[in-house]
Parts: C-alpha cells; structure tokens; sequence
C-alpha cells in the first residue's frame, strides 16, 4: 500500500525551520534573503492553517486565546533578544513594537475583517458585550503601559521608574489574566459568534471537528511555524534596518515592520473568519492579539530590563498618542452597536494608513 505524502502545510514547518537553522547568524546576499522572505510568506499561511485546525478543535473563544498567545510568546522573545543584542539603539524598540501591534489589531486587522465581511454579507454582526468588554481591556493596558509613562515625574524621560514599572507589569498581567478567565469561563457566551438574529454560534456547521490526534498534531506543527516565523523575521531584520536607514525612514519604522511580520497570521485568520460570517471570531484575534501583546511584552521587558543599558522607553509621543486615543474611540462607536457595515471597516483602515504614513514621516 503506497504511503501517503504529506500536504504542504505539515512539510513547510519543517521546510522554515530547516532554513532558520541554515541562515541564522550568517551574512546573508540579496538573493537569499528573498528567498528566506519566501519562505517565511508560506510558513505564515501555514501557521494560519494549523491554528484553524486547533480553533476548530477546541472551539470558540479558546481557538482565538491558543493563536494570540502562541504569536505573542514568541513576539515576546524576538523583542527581548533585539533589545539585549541591540545596545541602547534599541531601547525603544518595545514601545514602538507594542504600538505598532495596537495599531494594527485594533485599525488593520478590525478594520480589513470589516470590511471585507460587509462586503460578502452587507452587514456584519457580532457580540457588543463581547467586544467591548475586549477594547476596554485594551484601552486600559495600552494606557497604563504606553501613555503613563510620558507624563509620570519619578524618572526622567518617557519611562517608568523601577517601581512604576513593576506595578505595570504586575498590573498587565493580572488584567490580561482576568480578562483570559472570563473570556473562557462564566462569560464565554459574550465572545461566540452571533447570527443576525441574535442567536449563538457554538461551532461551525460546514464540517466535523477534526480528531485530538490531529488536533495535537497541528498544535505542534503551530508551535514550530510560529518559531519558524520569528526567528526567520529576526534573520531579515538587518536588511530590514538598513532598507529603513537607506530609504531615510525614522529607526521607528523598523518596529512597524516587525509587527506587521509577527501579526501576519492573526491578519490571515481573521481575514477568512470573517468570510465565513464569525466577525466575532476576527475580533477575538483583533483585541486579544492586542492585549497579549501589551501585557505580556511589558512584564518580559521588566524582567529583561536588567540586562538591557541604558533606560527603558515606553512612553508614546504625542502624534502617536493623538492615534491611540483617536483609534479607541472610534473603535468603542464600531462596537457598541453590535453591526458594521464597510464605512466602519474603511475608517479603521484610514486610521492605519495614517499611522503608516506618520511612522514614515513623523
């Protein structure tokens, strides 16, 4: 009997990190850092597919928890390491990365989610309490984190004070970890899926879940495409910062680019949840990709902060402030009715092409 060859989504895993292992540390030519991109494009599509898999397995709201979770673990890790081996070139790489995933979840991936769903359904409904109660998650971490420290007094500079920031951290993590529990537990209702009438989507009807061998398979396979992923990124960054340095874009812009890189599944899988009319789905990847991405990459770069010279820049200055206010209320108006149609989803992505264009031209 012939044996089966395995599809493209279990050999590309294998396939990125066989060249993560061949390109890390080395100097690379033109040639091979486009292929490398390549590579890291598929791994990306494969990351989407395995944690669709998982979702499906699971269910709603854990499948949305395991992939923003799982992305900003190791986004956590990709940051720390940039920082340590950076010098003090770096030390606002943080902000500007936990920033520029703000801004994309909340602008990007909302708004692309909406609008394309709009367009296919007309309407797009999902679950106000559900949604809000994310954004207010959102806005209170990105506050505390990102905006606090430009005006605090205890130290000098847009950062915390070594107190200040042990209570962000331990308050970023508390938050998120209240926010996880109630997420999955008394309160899951509020972040399924909903039809037009109201009534709760507990799974999706278009196929059988797939088995737990499967489903641990593809958790595996996840885990090694997200590795894959970063550490390919990591591979790129040099010609990154020196596409930015040569093009005379602000050293910011290399935080931007990250984000976009680390986020591209979460962009995917919320894209296609959106498809299938689950926009409650892409709102769970929107916001919880978030939060993660603010409470936990602040208490890593607290404990990090020890090895990391010179001070630790946090605080926002004030254009991306005047954006991040902006982006939270007109995020809070799209939510609270519980419908969008494509003006919303168009505006979120003005508000994202703006960001874009001011990380460009400050």
């Amino acid at each position: 009997m012939a044996r089966r060859i395995p599809d493209w989504t279990t050999l590309v895993p294998v396939l990125a990190l066989f060249a993560l292992a061949t390109a890390w540390g080395r100097d690379l030519p033109v040639a091979v850092v486009a292929a490398v991109g390549v590579v890291l494009a598929v791994a990306v599509l494969a990351a989407v597919h395995h944690a669709e898999v998982v979702a499906h397995r699971v269910g709603e709201p854990y499948g949305s928890i395991v992939l923003a979770v799982a992305v900003t673990v190791i986004e956590v890790g990709l940051i720390v390491a940039l920082m340590v081996s950076g010098g003090e070139e770096a030390n606002a790489l943080a902000r500007d990365t936990v920033f520029a995933a703000v801004m994309i979840t909340c602008n990007g991936i909302v708004g692309l989610a909406l609008l394309v769903g709009a367009v296919r359904y007309g309407l797009t409904h999902f679950n106000a309490e559900g949604a809000g109660s994310a954004l207010a998650t959102v806005a209170t971490l990105a506050a505390t984190c990102l905006v606090l420290p430009a005006y605090t007094t205890s130290a000098d500079g847009p950062v915390f004070s070594a107190a200040q920031l042990v209570f962000a951290a331990v308050a970023s993590l508390a938050l998120y970890g209240l926010f996880v529990a109630t997420q999955a537990g008394k309160h899951r209702d509020f972040f399924l899926p909903v039809t037009p009438e109201g009534r709760i989507l507990e799974e999706d009807a278009h196929a059988e879940p797939p088995s737990v061998r499967a489903a641990w398979i593809s958790a595996g396979l996840l885990l090694a495409s997200l590795v894959a992923v970063v550490g390919l990124a990591k591979v790129v960054s040099p010609s990154v910062e020196s596409a930015v340095m040569d093009a005379g874009l602000p050293n910011a812009f290399v935080g931007v680019i990250i984000a976009l890189l680390i986020l591209a599944p979460e962009t995917l899988a919320a894209t296609r949840a959106a498809l299938r009319d689950r926009m409650q789905t892409s709102l769970n990847l929107a916001f919880g990709s978030a939060m993660a991405s603010i409470g936990l990459t602040i208490p890593a770069i607290a404990i990090a902060s020890r090895w990391i010279e010179g001070d630790l820049v946090l605080g926002l200055e004030g254009t991306q402030i005047v954006l991040l206010v902006l982006t939270m209320f007109v995020a809070a108006l799209t939510v609270v009715p519980g419908r969008a149609t494509r003006l919303q989803g168009g505006v979120h992505l003005m508000l994202l092409a703006a960001f874009v264009f001011l990380a460009m031209n400050p």
